[in-house]
């Protein structure tokens, strides 16, 4: 299927949980406390709650620890916050509706994990969330879009976990239909890429490297770069017969040749 028929079956699909919930747009629980609806209007797209299936799918793929912050963008009712922080890791949901707020905070206290999981308050295109190690979003593409270049700055190795929808021409890492899932089953994974377009000096002879996201081509001399590939901060790459592999630090790659000459290289810019 192609980027622009998912994206119109996704935004149908959204369409018509939006008008099949309309009528329960004024529901509210016996108490008078706020009752969210599938198909709900936000700020920037319908709110469509993720399957607990999706979002424990797009954790395993992210390989999310307790060393790992996760960031939620437009987090909802904050179920894949807590699922997060059940997990042992950090978590925050950035919810722009206050009303959800609340609500996510409340579920966040049911499920003892307060120390934390935290939910605020805020436009996700306004807010900070560069120390994330992990990002999870279930947006629009013309959305995801929006926010990539903000999220291609982050720390390379961020890993980027997102519910159905994609990141316009970045290619997703990993695709991943979910099992035991009836609607909203798809788990995308990128991780940002260091960032080494341009010029390097080696001791074999100039390398000239243009990157597209995590795709890598370019020369080392005048012998051309094939199979280029950037994974976070490592890099691979052949000249010749020649496998080159190293670790992006910045200004600086260090690394090893297997085949051709062998041994060690080190790149700087």
């Amino acid at each position: 299927m192609s980027a622009l028929n998912f994206f119109r079956r996704g935004a149908l699909a959204l369409g018509i949980v939006m008008i099949a919930s309309a009528a329960s747009a004024q529901q509210t629980a016996k108490d008078g406390a706020f009752e969210p609806y599938s198909g709900q209007p936000g700020k920037d797209v319908v709110w469509v709650p993720t399957p607990e299936v999706t979002v424990n799918k797009m954790l395993d793929m992210a390989k999310v620890t307790p060393q790992d912050f996760v960031v939620d963008l437009g987090s909802g009712d904050g179920r894949t916050v807590i699922a997060a922080a059940k997990r042992g890791a950090r978590a925050m949901g950035i919810e722009y509706n206050p009303d959800m707020v609340k609500l996510a905070q409340g579920k966040v206290k049911e499920a003892g994990v307060g120390d934390r999981a935290t939910i605020v308050q805020g436009d996700i295109f306004e807010s900070d969330f560069s120390k994330a190690t992990v990002i999870t979003l279930f947006l629009l593409p013309d959305l995801n879009v929006k926010l990539r270049p903000t999220i291609l700055k982050m720390r390379p190795g961020t890993r980027v976990v997102s519910n159905s929808f994609r990141m316009g021409e970045w290619e997703p890492e990993e695709t991943v239909s979910v099992d035991d899932c009836q609607s909203w089953c798809t788990a995308l994974l990128w991780i940002v890429p260091a960032q080494v377009n341009g010029a390097w000096k080696t001791a074999g002879g100039n390398l000239t490297f243009k990157q597209t996201f995590q795709m890598v081509s370019g020369t080392l001399g005048s012998q051309p770069i094939t199979d280029g590939k950037l994974t976070g901060e490592q890099i691979t790459f052949k000249v010749g017969n020649a496998t080159y592999t190293g670790r992006v630090s910045g200004n600086s790659i260090t690394g090893t040749i297997t085949g051709g000459p062998g041994g060690s290289w080190t790149a700087t810019r």
